[in-house]
């Protein structure tokens, strides 16, 4: 059972939205709750169509999202169902802790039950207010209105024929305050942004000892301290004036000698630390005046904390990094879009555990910069190649500025060969997809990258930095360490789902030390976990994380509540044959694959995998599934009532695929597919 699916995997994200609803409701029904099917689909469309996906994660945002945004704009259900939507979300958060699947990176239930209760005191006036709903859901009241069956295509149609026509009343000033509405607020699917690899930190005291070694901020605090409490006098133009700019450059230790230089505006160097600390609000100018911020002091006691200021305030400095193209007649293409495309190169490479080329970044920021710009390949030779040069340039600066930083470390070396695998003619035979880069882009990389160039890399200290901005976006970005104090369930659904293997080595050695090296109790979440093939994920990372994983594996072989996983996991690594089972454990095979067939696919799809059976074989093998004694009730139930009893029911012949037990090879894994922006 996934908590995340990439966009594209549509149906396998329907099919684990179904089995959640399926056990959901089962749940709520047992402990006396509401759980409205049509609200419930709200919560998990909302967390899917976001910029994470992650189904199982909720904080204070993603509640008031769901039920102050999503369900007034989008929801269309009766109006008993549509109040009850914050009982229908508290019955889901439970649910998703009860059972393991809450991400315990978000917030606890504690916390959750007061934000949907102090959303809940909102929610009634949003919901009744009609400016709050979309021009889609205005649409589809007023066809109700009409008395449109929404299931008929053909009925849809003539409705919208007769609305083009004019023969639909409907209230026209709503709908243009609400289509204007609709350009104004955010979309409620979010960009899918790609999910990053964890990385680990060191302790944080090396933090304050990097920072304090930056010479960008030994130079912020040294010009804020220059300026001093009276202030220095400026140009007209706002620049320092010749003599300051001079005795400034030498104390900083700029590298800029101008002896002719008419003001910092000529010192480009000091010009952008001048501009920078403006920027961090160190300095201010008033009245032709720079003057130190006194509410500034704290922070230029405190070398972290200013190290943290002047990378917020970075990406405001596009003008001054980049050289303005006097032949383009414009700023540099860069310097027009240096607030977005700089966070998006740090996100590049943020995560990668080699040093990236240069000069990918290079070529894929031009790309970017085409495309914001609307500039196009006619621009080529000679305009657009100078552009682009202009811009790998500026790039180069920009880097360079945030090695000076202490956020990147430069280096010079030949690329590693992860590089190099997008690149190829091969790469669509392959990979059944189109290269990510267009084939001219390609060529000129594999030309560039066969000799040695520049390298970059993130420090621990803009990795830091770069995370935090991240997770301010909303976005998944793991860090090896924080699931020490999680569940043993929730901690090892995520690395399950979530790390690589090395990482969820360290990750389950981490808790484990924090929690007395208590393998025992993963084990019992494993054996407690009440999805096929989340358990059968989790038991898998557990395993491959232990250093006697492989015997501990064969242990299980006798254990009553993890028998069938075990067996599946010795016979994928090769530990086991098929001739090497017993007949209990051949039909417990069979059983694990079926239930997680179930699992997977849905009802239809097992009974599909049963029609080539004759009646008494397939009438064998249900018999067999139902008396197996499988240790996961909930699951053979399911099988009885959703398969067993429509075979009966309509009296189908079934068959089993030939060759193999169903699930004896190939069974899912639960990671998902890992990509980085």
């Amino acid at each position: 059972m996934r908590t995340h699916f990439e966009i594209e995997e549509s149906e396998e994200y329907e099919s684990a939205k179904e089995l959640l609803l399926r056990r959901c409701g089962r749940w709520a029904a047992d402990h006396g709750m509401r759980a409205d099917e049509r609200m419930l689909v709200a919560a998990l469309d909302s967390r899917h169509l976001s910029s994470d996906g992650r189904l199982g994660y909720w904080t204070p945002a993603e509640v008031r999202r769901l039920l102050l945004e999503w369900i007034p704009q989008s929801v269309v259900a009766d109006p008993d169902t549509l109040n009850a939507a914050p009982e229908s979300l508290l019955t889901l958060l439970r649910y998703l802790a009860a059972s393991g699947l809450r991400d315990p990176r978000g917030a606890s239930i504690a916390t959750l039950e007061k934000a949907v209760a102090e959303a809940a005191v909102d929610y009634p006036a949003v919901l009744a207010d009609p400016l709050q709903q979309g021009v889609g859901k205005f649409w589809t009241l007023t066809a109700l209105d009409h008395g449109v069956d929404l299931s008929d295509s053909g009925t849809l149609a003539k409705f919208q024929r007769d609305v083009d026509a004019g023969r639909v009343r409907y209230d026209a000033e709503l709908l243009d305050r609400l289509v204007g509405a609709s350009l104004e607020r955010p979309p409620l699917d979010q960009v899918r942004a790609y999910a990053q690899l964890p990385v680990a930190l060191p302790p944080r005291e090396e933090f304050a000892t990097a920072a304090a070694v930056s010479e960008t901020v030994r130079r912020l605090a040294a010009l804020a301290d220059w300026v001093g409490a009276d202030g220095r006098a400026l140009t007209a133009a706002g620049d320092l004036r010749p003599n300051d700019a001079r005795e400034l450059a030498r104390l900083l230790g700029a590298g800029e000698q101008v002896s002719r230089a008419r003001g910092s505006a000529e010192m480009p160097r000091l010009d952008l630390l001048f501009t920078w600390a403006k920027k961090a609000r160190l300095v201010r100018v008033s009245k032709g005046r720079v003057l130190r911020v006194a509410k500034a002091a704290p922070l230029l006691r405190d070398p972290e904390a200013l190290w943290r200021r002047a990378f917020e305030t970075f990406f405001d400095l596009g003008r001054a990094v980049c050289t303005p193209v006097p032949l383009w007649g414009r700023s540099a293409p860069l310097a027009l879009t240096f607030d977005e495309i700089l966070p998006d190169v740090l996100n590049t490479i943020y995560s990668i555990p080699c040093p990236t080329p240069v000069v990918r970044l290079q070529e894929t920021v031009w790309l970017a910069c085409q495309e914001y710009l609307w500039l196009d390949d006619e621009e080529e030779a000679p305009s657009g190649d100078f552009l682009r040069k202009a811009t790998e340039r500026d790039l180069t600066r920009a880097l360079e500025v945030l090695a000076e930083l202490g956020a990147v470390e430069l280096s010079h070396g030949m690329a590693d060969e992860t590089f190099f695998a997008d690149l190829g003619d091969d790469f669509e035979e392959r990979y059944g997809e189109e290269r990510p880069l267009p084939p001219k882009v390609c060529a000129r990389l594999l030309t560039r990258l066969a000799e040695p160039g520049p390298l970059v890399r993130l420090t621990p200290l803009g990795t830091r930095a770069v995370r935090e901005q991240m997770l301010a976006e909303g976005r998944d970005v793991p860090l090896v360490g924080e699931l020490a104090e999680a569940a043993p369930a929730e901690m090892l659904g995520v690395v399950a789902q979530h790390y690589t293997v090395e990482t969820a080595k360290t990750e389950i050695e981490g808790w484990l030390a924090a929690h007395g090296e208590d393998v025992e109790r993963l084990l019992r979440a494993v054996r407690e976990c009440p999805f096929r093939t989340r358990a059968a994920a989790m038991l898998n990372i557990l395993v491959g994380a232990l250093p006697d994983g492989r015997s501990i594996l064969r242990g299980l072989r006798g254990d009553s509540g993890l028998r069938s996983l075990a067996v599946m996991s010795l016979l994928d690594a090769g530990d086991l044959q098929p001739e090497d089972l017993t007949d209990r454990e051949q039909l417990l095979l069979i059983t694990e694959g079926l239930l997680t067939l179930l699992e997977l696919g849905g009802s239809e799809v097992v009974r599909e995998q049963l029609t080539d059976l004759a009646p008494d074989q397939a009438s064998e093998i249900v018999t067999g599934v139902l008396s197996s004694g499988h240790p996961d009730r909930v699951a053979v139930e399911e099988f009885r009532t959703l398969v067993a009893e429509r075979i009966r029911d309509h009296d189908r012949p079934l068959r089993l695929i030939r060759g193999q037990a169903p699930g004896a090879r190939g069974r899912p894994s639960g990671h998902g597919k890992k990509r980085r922006r």
